[in-house]
């Protein structure tokens, strides 16, 4: 991975963004990709959509989602603790004994969340699962007053964010859903954009709220109207103890990424990523899905009239955790595979099923 596109990665990864909330990493975005995109632009739900080539007779549309799950603050108790609820899906034992911050309008305020000591808790509330309630953020105010004037309600809450490097090109840290599928959109727009005999117009989009409901791709896939729409986004690794591969498929670290067949995908896009992929000789795995997926490619093939719709992957193990883990060499592949996709559409080619 170059070392500019590595460091951009880097700067997503340590720049809060739970859905709703996203304007900073969209800053980002928007610098980075003014540096080779034709045009950048940010409508009014807060996509950030970067176009090359865009005079190109077939819309092709990428998306990445920038927001990250989270919590948002609800209530300043009298002794200065803090309570929340939860952005996005959590499992509340992820979040015990946890490093936090929250995102005040004066900046980040560090805090602690935890529970009653083990200690203290009583046979039926040891045995009982952990649930949200039952936790707290502690910045370490003296009181509700002094919390107060640090935390308002409605500041978002994230994990501690960073990145750490571990061996064999491995990655961890928070939020690498989906800022490993966003930097794949973003950097397959700008290597597309160094290719000679660009047919079709390219549309990386960083997309808001695919957290809490695909919101940003609908928008944004409504306003581009693309004839093909693939999202990029991460998928769970079977590489680790305890999770069934015969239920979940054989998706592996360091193995490429995952190309997704399924009705939520069109048939002539996944043969097209699988040819391009193999005639670059571009690692690949794959993986099926018999429903409609839980991510932007959901929204974006329903868009309008339909979308020739596919899904990209990135591996990523412990999802939804303080130390998601990805390969950087997933990732590199994943962009120059869907850099050498978009260079493949003709002006005469036929996504439609069966013609």
């Amino acid at each position: 991975m170059e070392s500019e596109p590595l460091k951009f990665f880097e700067r997503m990864m340590n720049t809060p963004s739970p859905s709703g909330y996203e304007a900073p990493v969209q800053n980002l975005v928007r610098e980075y990709a003014a540096e080779f995109a034709d045009k950048v632009d940010t409508d009014f739900h807060g996509n950030v959509i970067a176009s090359v080539n865009s005079g190109g007779n077939v819309r092709v549309m990428m998306a990445g989602h920038c927001d990250q799950i989270g919590l948002l603050v609800t209530q300043v108790d009298e002794m200065g603790f803090i309570h929340c609820q939860t952005i996005g899906g959590w499992d509340p034992v992820q979040l015990v004994g946890q490093k936090m911050s929250i995102w005040t309008k004066d900046g980040e305020i560090p805090a602690v969340i935890s529970r009653k000591p083990i200690h203290l808790l009583t046979d039926s509330e040891r045995k009982a699962a952990i649930q949200l309630k039952d936790l707290w953020l502690d910045i370490g105010a003296r009181d509700q007053a002094e919390a107060k004037k640090l935390v308002q309600i409605g500041d978002p809450v994230t994990l501690q964010l960073g990145m750490q490097k571990m061996q064999n090109d491995l990655v961890f840290g928070p939020k690498m859903d989906d800022t490993s599928g966003l930097w794949v959109v973003i950097e397959a727009a700008r290597r597309y954009g160094k290719l000679s005999d660009q047919k079709c117009a390219a549309y990386a989009v960083s997309t808001v709220q695919e957290e809490i409901g695909l919101r940003g791709a609908k928008t944004s896939a409504y306003a581009i109207d693309p004839q093909i729409g693939i999202a990029v986004d991460v998928t769970h690794a079977t590489d680790c103890p305890t999770i069934d591969r015969g239920e979940r498929g054989e998706i592996y670290l360091g193995r490429g990424p995952v190309i997704y067949r399924g009705p939520n995908m069109n048939p002539k896009v996944v043969s097209r990523l699988m040819e391009v992929a193999e005639a670059n000789q571009i690692p690949y795995q794959m993986t099926a899905l018999g429903r409609a997926a839980p991510n932007d490619s959901n929204a974006i093939q329903t868009t309008r009239g339909g979308v020739a719709a596919g899904l990209l992957a990135i591996p990523n193990r412990y999802m939804h955790s303080a130390v998601e883990t990805i390969s950087l060499e997933d990732m590199d592949h994943a962009a120059t595979l869907l850099a050498q996709f978009l260079h493949s559409i003709q002006d005469d080619d036929d996504f439609r099923p069966g013609m």
